[in-house]
């Protein structure tokens, strides 16, 4: 936010310049950034009177004039300019003057001739025929203002005012405005703020706004209120200096007087405006309502943009007339024969218009002060101060009446006044009288013990807020550093505690933690085999890539790690196991962001690394989360992996994750020359399923009964199933089924093999009997015999 100090001082009437003003502000919470003067890069320039116009004699366009610039000798300057004539004022900037740009303006001579300085343009002021109307673009500025000759052309031209830039937080949308800053200026500088209420006379024609316009709010969600007035016999022409230079001053190029007023409320209440052609708002009657499917709107930059349904618009009978909060549409801007204006000042909800303005790639001044979020109650003051300043400065005449379409609730926020706890709070004693003062000179008031905050400050809702607003304006260099009271208790979250423990178990198996990129090629999903058609190949895209190998975020976590494993090879390391806590992205509705998994991915090859140290360590972690119940079932559908020695892993209906080693073609498209082994589990997941408190039994009192079954099965029939079948069979006194021998060999028939399980019995209440243990495996051969698992014989 750009403010003139010239503007400010209209409201308040603050002494303090340059470097005392910017560092006040910014210690009372109004940061700047910075400040600058306007003729900060024009110098030894002043206003000279033409006092003659010679042609020069060796040229048949320059001249040579004698200019009075207020000493005891003319100055003689030579020019090429063809619309200068005796009697004219100019800007003469003299021998060792500067000009914007560091420009520098020495004496010398042309064609044989002595000039000792030149005769300025606008363009070479830094200025353009929007700032002076009267002036033309190309050629000698002539003067028309009051001034004196020699007078400094800074001075002369209103450019000597003092331009400070503010940084202003998104929570403080008040401060988008010169009154907004004024307050906070004078509260800072403990002076008084002089804001009238604006005055609009009323004509008592017979004539009202309803005779011209209907309004309709079709989505009140969006658009909390509408509020506009009608202007009739507009005289478009030039804004008064006045204007002009405050306008400039704040970084706004004055257009026309209607166009100029619109921009000034803007900036002096920080409420955006937009004035209607009557003319072109079709059968006089407007629409707020959501843009229909493939509505199309041409802006008043001259841009056609392509609306969606989730846009809000203002809207004819026909077409949109303006993108709400945005932009208006080509057609309804303010031309030269303009005769009846529409004033509109509504009230749109901030998040439409941030992702509108997003969406469309136009960000504005209108925008980026909707997007924060304004207070509805502005709409009315506002269009009334519009409606003042057009009657102020003769533009047109002001239609009784004012449509208000509202839907908000205008009910200030309030709640208990605590000075007491206020001062206990900031750890200063600050009396009653002097927070009263402070928060009165905010716009706050005290009413019967209470503070009812004002509608501009939508930041305030609790009374911390309220202390940080004493605070502020009391000084914090006026507080004292305390120490901190009471005890900070802080400790882990139980998913610190769980990310904590993976790390810890992992990095004792023996495993080097990495870190990789989210971003990665598309063309990793062709190296690591996954099909056309899988889902996992629908990415999300980011918008500004680094480049192609960094152009999606990635559906799976997998080729991060052969990369790493691939890059660790080719470095001729020896082995390499590691592991990764890391997220994988998978895009959900279009527009909206993407689930974010987070996953642990594991990678080894050499030093011992196989499909069993691999499922070692996995069964290491999940004891040590306390997931319990763990299975793991053959897969060999999967492109990414062998066939022969991969495993899905569950606990109960859920899917954990996926470990096994990795499919040699896949392994060869990363350069891995050996065998390469990985898991992916999802994290969220264990987290879900693990029990963060161990349960702890007492030591059994009663011996226990164990029997050890050598079984015969088929070869691809998995031991997990086996273990599965004799723990859903052997009875509540089981304690526990230990696989100990895997025999396949010439004494055994062909296509199958020997498994041998011990099984541990246990009751807890006294000792079990042989009868109770040879029941409990003739259940569990029972059930074996069903899946065709008999004993060996």
């Amino acid at each position: 936010m750009d403010l003139s100090m010239r503007w400010l001082r209209d409201y308040t009437d603050v002494t303090a310049v340059d470097r005392e003003f910017s560092e006040a502000m910014s210690m009372s919470g109004s940061k700047v950034e910075t400040y600058e003067h306007e003729d900060s890069e024009i110098s030894n320039v002043v206003v000279g009177k033409v006092l003659s116009v010679e042609k020069h004699p060796d040229s048949d366009h320059l001249v040579i004039c004698q200019l009075d610039v207020g000493k005891e000798e003319p100055v003689q300057i030579v020019t090429g300019a063809s619309n200068v004539t005796p009697g004219v004022l100019v800007p003469a900037a003299l021998d060792n003057s500067t000009l914007p740009g560091g420009t520098k303006i020495k004496k010398g001579k042309l064609r044989g001739v002595p000039s000792n300085g030149m005769m300025c343009s606008l363009g070479e002021l830094g200025l353009t025929v929007n700032d002076f109307p009267y002036a033309i673009e190309d050629g000698i500025f002539l003067i028309e203002e009051e001034c004196e000759v020699g007078q400094d052309i800074c001075s002369a031209l209103g450019l000597n005012d003092l331009k400070v830039e503010f940084e202003i937080t998104s929570n403080r949308p008040d401060c988008l405005s010169v009154i907004g800053l004024a307050r906070e200026a004078a509260a800072t500088f403990g002076k008084t703020l002089n804001v009238k209420a604006p005055v609009v006379s009323i004509a008592n024609d017979g004539d009202d706004i309803h005779n011209y316009i209907d309004v309709t709010v079709s989505n009140p969600e969006l658009c909390p209120r509408y509020t506009c007035k009608a202007v009739k016999n507009v005289k478009i022409g030039p804004s008064p200096r006045w204007m002009r230079e405050r306008l400039r001053a704040s970084g706004v190029r004055p257009i026309n007087n209607l166009v100029d007023i619109t921009n000034f409320v803007m900036l002096e209440y920080g409420q955006p405006m937009h004035a209607f052609d009557y003319r072109f708002v079709k059968d006089h009657k407007i629409d707020v309502r959501n843009a229909k499917a493939g509505e199309k709107i041409v802006t008043l930059d001259g841009v056609e943009h392509e609306l969606t349904e989730d846009m809000l618009v203002i809207a004819d009978s026909e077409k949109p007339v303006a993108v709400a909060g945005v932009m208006g549409g080509e057609n309804s801007g303010i031309v030269e024969d303009t005769n009846t204006v529409i004033f509109e000042s509504a009230n749109f909800k901030g998040s439409s218009v941030r992702i509108t303005a997003k969406n469309l790639g136009m960000r504005t001044d209108a925008s980026g002060r909707f997007e924060k979020g304004l207070n509805a109650t502005m709409t009315e003051e506002a269009v009334l101060r519009a409606c003042e300043l057009v009657e102020m400065l003769g533009v047109g005449e002001v239609v009784d009446g004012m449509i208000d379409v509202c839907n908000a609730d205008l009910t200030p926020i309030s709640f208990p006044f605590t000075p007491e706890w206020i001062s206990k709070f900031l750890g200063v004693e600050i009396p009653t009288d002097r927070q009263i003062a402070i928060l009165n000179s905010l716009g706050f008031e005290i009413e019967d013990g209470n503070i009812v905050v004002p509608y501009f400050r939508t930041d305030i809702h609790h009374k911390a807020d309220v202390a940080e607003e004493v605070a502020r304006i009391y000084g914090y260099n006026n507080i004292p550093t305390t120490a901190i009271r009471g005890v900070a208790n802080a400790r882990p979250t139980e998913r610190q505690v769980f990310d904590r423990t993976i790390n810890e178990v992992l990095l004792g198996c023996g495993l080097s933690e990495v870190q990789t990129y989210s971003f990665v090629s598309p063309k990793v999903y062709d190296r690591i085999g996954l099909p056309v058609d899988s889902t996992l190949r629908n990415s999300v895209v980011i918008s500004n890539p680094l480049g192609e190998d960094t152009s999606v975020m990635r559906t799976t976590i997998i080729p991060s790690v052969l990369d790493v494993l691939s890059r660790n090879y080719n470095n001729r390391n020896e082995h390499m196991w590691c592991y990764e806590i890391g997220r994988e992205y998978i895009p959900t509705q279009e527009g909206k962001l993407p689930n974010e998994n987070n996953m642990i991915a594991i990678g080894m090859y050499e030093n011992g690394a196989d499909y069993f140290a691999l499922k070692g360590i996995v069964e290491t972690l999940l004891k040590a989360l306390n997931v319990t119940d763990i299975e793991f079932e053959a897969v060999k559908d999967n492109p990414t992996f062998h066939p022969g020695q991969t495993a899905r892993v569950f606990k109960g209906d859920v899917e954990i994750g996926i470990i096994g080693q990795i499919h040699p073609r896949v392994a060869a498209n990363y350069e891995i020359g050996t065998k390469a082994f990985v898991a992916n589990l999802s994290a969220d997941k264990l987290f879900d399923l693990h029990e963060p408190e161990r349960q702890y039994a007492q030591l059994p009192k009663f011996p226990a009964s164990s029997r050890d079954l050598a079984l015969v099965c088929d070869k691809t029939t998995p031991v997990a199933k086996i273990e599965k079948i004799i723990r859903g069979a052997a009875g509540k006194h089981l304690e526990a089924v230990k696989l100990f021998d895997v025999y396949e060999g010439e004494h055994m028939e062909k296509g199958k093999k020997s498994v041998a399980y011990t099984i541990v019995l246990r009751n807890k209440q006294n000792t079990l009997t042989d009868e109770e243990v040879d029941n409990a495996v003739k259940r569990v051969l029972k059930a074996l015999a069903a899946e065709d698992i008999v004993l060996r014989s």
